[in-house]
Parts: structure tokens; sequence; C-alpha cells
């Protein structure tokens, strides 16, 4: 079993409870409260910037061209139609770019940080949470998505062949890097996959204190 596959493993209630959660279930079957989602939208957008200095963080240190060729293509698709994607559905959902943050998204925005100025197997654990955990809650094979376009948008996002294979090269790359670290640094790697598994949990659960 490689790295991140016991990672996940490791985190298998949180996972699992943050997959399965109200909201995505309520975003799921077109129940979800537009205030609700307002909010989430709010606050996930606070952490965009960090995860794209992440992103640049991991393609300055990727050890080989090849990842890094693939990592820079993927920031330039997070500033694109993703960032594009919050534009349109904050302006549909009247909300605030700006907003208080809360508690989670202030300890994304630390974690992401961390990682970012710790070094490349930790950029990559804190990048294959926020993007395998998405992917997970995203897929359901034979679902019908919702009529909202902003629902239906979010999920379409973090699925599909393409968001699989990015996902798929993440967990290659941490489970390479991850070979080549001492037990305590991978500890310490360990440690930054599991706060962020806890921050993605928390995250859903704050999207309904808004």
């Amino acid at each position: 079993m490689g790295f991140s596959a016991q990672l996940r493993e490791s985190t298998a209630a949180t996972w699992d409870a943050a997959v399965g959660h109200r909201f995505v279930e309520e975003l799921w079957s077109g129940a979800l409260d537009r205030g609700v989602l307002r909010h989430y939208l709010e606050q996930d957008l606070q952490f965009v910037d960090s995860f794209l200095a992440l992103l640049g963080a991991a393609v300055a240190t990727a050890d080989r061209s090849g990842p890094r060729v693939r990592l820079a293509r993927q920031l330039g698709l997070v500033a694109g139609p993703e960032n594009d994607y919050f534009e349109r559905s904050l302006g549909e959902l009247d909300g605030n770019a700006e907003p208080e943050r809360a508690a989670p998204t202030v300890g994304f925005v630390d974690l992401m940080g961390e990682a970012r100025d710790a070094g490349y197997a930790e950029s990559l654990a804190v990048l294959v949470v926020a993007e395998w955990l998405y992917l997970d809650w995203a897929t359901r094979p034979g679902a019908t998505t919702p009529d909202d376009r902003i629902s239906r948008e979010w999920i379409e996002l973090h699925r599909g062949v393409e968001f699989e294979e990015w996902v798929a090269f993440l967990r290659d790359e941490l489970d390479r890097a991850a070979d080549r670290l001492d037990p305590a640094h991978r500890e310490r790697v360990a440690a930054l996959f599991v706060r962020a598994v806890d921050l993605e949990l928390a995250f859903f659960d704050a999207a309904y204190a808004g």
C-alpha cells in the first residue's frame, strides 16, 4: 500500500464523514439552502489565493521537469475556470468576496502556508487531501446532478476523467516523494495530511454556521 493510501486509511472515519456530509447530500439533491451555499463559496474563495501559492510552491520545488509541467498546467486551470466560477456564482448569489473568515478557513490558509514553506512532500500532502477528498464526494456513478447551475458546476469541477488523472498524479508524486524521506520526516508530512482532513470536515460544518 502506498503512502497516500495509508494516510487515507488512517483518516477513514473523518474522511468518510466529510464525503457523506449533510452539505454534500443537500448539494447533490438540490435541496441546499442558498444562504448556506453562498456562505460556503464565500469562505472557499478565501483560500484560493493560498491554494494557488501552494501549487506554485510545488511547481518550484518539484525535482523533475515532467511533474513540474503537470503542476503548472493545473495552476492555470485553478486561476482560470475555477476562479471564474467563483466570480459568476457569488455574483448570482449576491455574495461577499471578502467576508469575515470562519475558523476552518483561517486554519486552511495557515496550513497551506505552512506546507508551502516546508517543501515538496508537504505541499503534496495538503494538495492530495484538497483534491482527492473532493473527487470522492463529487463522484457518484449513475447519479443525476442537480438542476441548479451553481451546485451542478461545483460538482462538475471536481470529477471526470481529467480530474481523476490529476488526483492520481498527485498521489503518485506524494508516494514517490515519501519514499525518499526518513521516518521522522514522513511523520511530519502525515501530520499535515491529517490536519487537512480534519479541516475539510470542519469546513463543511462551518457552512451552516453562517
